[in-house]
């Protein structure tokens, strides 16, 4: 499924199918021995329109089968303009998949919910064909994203919703048998404030909320955060617990500080373990990404959980270790400034460990991808204000891609570790020391071999100990006979755009 000639920005470690626009992951489940992994999908072009759900399925997050396309818009349907976010639960022998119901002729911000049923292990779905929750509250200027759970005997709905006294919620539902539901208000409803220490709002409204529940402590309500007239912005969490149909938490804080990921779902698997993955949207002109003919990408499955500390951690998958090729890097030294220390080569593809110790100024890696060096990315440690910097305004030297620096807390006086995975055109760092997490993409222009830097500020000493390996490949089968790609809908370009 890969493309020829090799684009040298599509991720080979993180999943989409070979072309056109995705969003975010939707009906993540597991389901008879397989993740299920679907994703808002456009299967005529690399632009948002004619929202499909797309499928992937695996038994160990390393191989991936597409399977056929799980939900499409139904003609004169209650979905007919897409079939939109939620998720789907694991009920028995069969699959339900809950989702936004897009027409047209109704409100885009009003978006009811319906399903669809699929008793062949997720190889075809048998839409509802009427909504399932017909009424929206009163007061909902915004209704979409249901994310739906098991509690016991019963089950539970939450869908993100802004109101009309200026808060966003997500809204609380139960229902004794998937089918019949029940409205019990508002989970939890905020007007906007400020994401952690940022200058990021909560936002007007929420999408794709999702809940993390625990057993014993603290659990987390994540969100993503919806602005006027912008639209999608960051993703953000509430730290809390439950009483009475009410999540009562404290300050909102960033559930990735990056810019580049968006609507993170959640998958409950085995043994208890709590999986999420994101939608990490492009960097770059959309004129490119539609000539290239492929647009978005899911991050990496992290796990994820709520410490006993009460803060949000997340890793990558530990099945992930399984990726690691070659052990291209392996250094320990220290610099001082103001000559860097060069660690070795990298591929486009790597994940790589990271030791940094030093006591004070600005500190870190380079990743030079160009052989001048005119083209750079740079994550490095501020001791002075408490952060971990990530730096791509040189990391493309092509001006349709986007710049920025970005930050997320870093302890000081103790040492700071690592772990990076960079996939072509997209970078996921992990705070270890914090469980904390920044993605963002970029686009190097550069053909050959990458370059790993150690840098220090004059001055300033860097102690560092450096892991690199080559990141192999998912293995994605072909698809089976049968999947195939829907005809563009009578009368509408393959390439509309809303």
């Amino acid at each position: 499924m890969s493309t020829t000639p090799r684009d040298p920005h599509r991720p080979v470690a993180h999943l989409r199918p070979p072309r056109n626009w995705i969003n975010d992951p939707n009906g993540l489940v597991f389901h008879d021995g397989h993740y299920h992994v679907c994703y808002q999908y456009n299967p005529y072009g690399a632009t948002h329109a004619n929202m499909h759900w797309g499928h992937f399925r695996s038994p160990d997050l390393l191989t991936w089968e597409p399977l056929p396309i799980a939900l499409s818009p139904t003609p004169g349907g209650v979905d007919a303009d897409g079939c939109f976010s939620g998720n789907a639960v694991s009920d028995g022998d069969r699959l339900v998949a809950f989702y936004s119901a897009h027409r047209e002729d109704r409100s885009f911000q009003h978006q009811p919910v319906t399903c669809a049923v699929s008793h062949d292990g997720g190889n075809s779905f048998r839409p509802r064909g009427e909504l399932l929750i017909p009424e929206l509250p009163e007061g909902c200027t915004m209704y979409r994203d249901p994310y739906v759970w098991q509690d016991g005997d019963g089950w539970r709905m939450l869908v993100g919703a802004a109101l009309a006294d200026g808060r966003a919620a997500a809204l609380l539902y139960d229902s004794p048998d998937l089918e019949n539901w029940t409205y019990r208000g508002p989970f939890a409803a905020r007007r906007p404030e400020p994401v952690g220490g940022t200058e990021e709002l909560t936002g007007d409204g929420w999408e794709c909320p999702q809940y993390l529940p625990a057993a014993d402590g603290p659990g987390a309500l994540i969100f993503s955060t919806w602005t006027e007239p912008t639209g999608p912005m960051r993703v953000a969490a509430l730290i809390g617990e439950e009483h009475d149909g009410h999540f009562e938490a404290g300050p909102a804080v960033p559930a990735d500080h990056g810019p580049d990921c968006y609507a993170p779902a959640l998958l409950r698997a085995p043994g208890d373990r709590w999986l999420l993955w994101g939608w990490s949207w492009e960097a770059r002109d959309e004129a490119w990404a539609v000539a290239d003919g492929w647009a978005g990408v899911l991050t990496l499955p992290r796990e994820i959980h709520v410490h006993d500390d009460g803060t949000l951690r997340q890793q990558p998958a530990t099945e992930l270790l399984a990726l690691r090729g070659e052990h291209t890097i392996h250094a320990e030294g220290a610099t001082h400034g103001p000559q860097p220390v060069d660690l070795g080569s990298v591929g486009r593809a790597f994940d790589l460990t990271a030791r940094l110790e030093q006591t004070a100024g600005n500190a870190g890696l380079r990743l030079l991808t160009t052989p001048d060096g005119l083209e750079y990315l740079d994550i490095r440690v501020d001791t002075d204000t408490g952060e971990l910097v990530v730096d791509r305004d040189h990391a493309s030297l092509d001006s349709r891609a986007r710049g920025g620096s970005y930050r997320m807390p870093c302890p000081s006086g103790q040492p700071v570790d690592l772990r990076v995975v960079v996939d072509h055109s997209i970078v996921e760092i992990f705070l270890i020391t914090t469980g904390q997490v920044l993605t963002l993409r970029c686009y190097p222009t550069g053909q050959g071999p990458w370059r790993l830097q150690a840098r220090s500020a004059p001055g300033t000493r860097l102690g560092f100990a450096v892991d690199a390996w080559e990141l192999h490949p998912l293995v994605i089968k072909e698809p089976s006979t049968g999947t195939v790609e829907p005809a563009p809908p009578t009368g509408r370009s393959p390439r509309a755009s809303t």
